[in-house]
This record gives C-alpha cells, structure tokens and sequence, in this order.
C-alpha cells in the first residue's frame, strides 16, 4: 500500500513510504540517538520491541503517549525494549526526556534521512514529519503487529499494543 494518507484536524494528508507487513522481517533503520551517535536498529535484536511513531514529543498528544509507554514498559520486562521516533532533534529529544523523566523509552530522531518514516510507511512528505503509529516487533526480528491511527492527533489503541507485546513474547 503505497499510497495512503492520515488526516490531522481532519485533513488527509498524504504518507511516503510503505507500510511493512505483519509477518514479515521488520525493516531495518538508522537513526540518530539524542547524543547524536548513529542508532541502529538492528542493536535491539533479540528482544521484543515497541516502536511508537509520533508527530511531535512537544505535542500534547505524543507527550501523553509517550509517558504512557515509559509506565506501562515497566510491567513489560527487561526483554522488552520501547522505541519512539520522531523528526525532533535529538537536542529536543534529550531535553523533552530529561523533562519527562523518561526511564524506559529510548528516543530516537529520524530528522536526518526520514530512513525509519520511509521504511515504516509512516513519513508525513509535505510537513516532513511522522505519522503515530505503533509497531510491535518480536525477539527474531518479525513484525507482529503494525497500528496507524487514522488521525495524527488521536492516541493508539494502547490495550492492543499491550496485548501484541504479549503475545510477541
């Protein structure tokens, strides 16, 4: 599916990319970490990983979003790793993080290359920012559950995340 939009406020807007298939290997992508080191997704290999997509963490949205992964990655355990990107700086990232008090989600930015947004089916072309979505990613690298909520400025269905996590497992 190459060509599908999400709205904010309500206006389509159209996505780059395609979205990965449940399934399948998830798609490989670097990034950059909040102390501008490379990221690389591949270093999360063999745990069951969270990646929450989302517009802005200096929205109130994505704020409220990723609080709620860094608590409920608590219950999750150690094998469990949560990732959000977004195309905030990694400048923004560390200050938002240290604001939040963040312990458990790792943030990493997208803003160099749009690789994770492209791969992912998740890059907002004309804003260049991220769609919100949610992808859970089991411990041998297959893509277990694949959520793009339909209005940028809605929260994910957390209970169906929770429950992909688990049954990734």
């Amino acid at each position: 599916m190459s060509h599908h939009t999400v709205t904010i406020k309500g206006n389509p807007v159209p996505l780059e990319g395609t979205l990965p298939e449940v399934g399948k290997p998830a798609p490989a992508f670097a990034a950059t970490a909040n102390d501008l080191t490379p990221f690389a997704f591949s270093s999360l290999k063999g745990k069951t990983v969270v990646i929450s997509s989302v517009f802005s963490l200096e929205t109130s949205v994505c704020d409220t979003e990723t609080r709620r992964f860094n608590k409920e990655a608590a219950g999750l355990g150690e094998d469990v790793a949560v990732l959000t990107v977004s195309m905030d700086l990694p400048f923004t990232q560390a200050r938002w993080c240290g604001a939040a008090g963040l312990d458990r989600v790792t943030t990493v930015s997208d803003h160099n290359q749009a690789e994770f947004g492209r791969k992912y089916g998740v890059l907002i072309s004309p804003l260049r920012l991220l769609a919100r979505a949610v992808f859970v990613v089991d411990k041998a690298g297959i893509l277990r559950y694949a959520q793009l909520v339909p209005e940028v400025g809605t929260e994910p269905d957390y209970g169906a995340v929770l429950q992909a996590v688990k049954a990734a497992k």
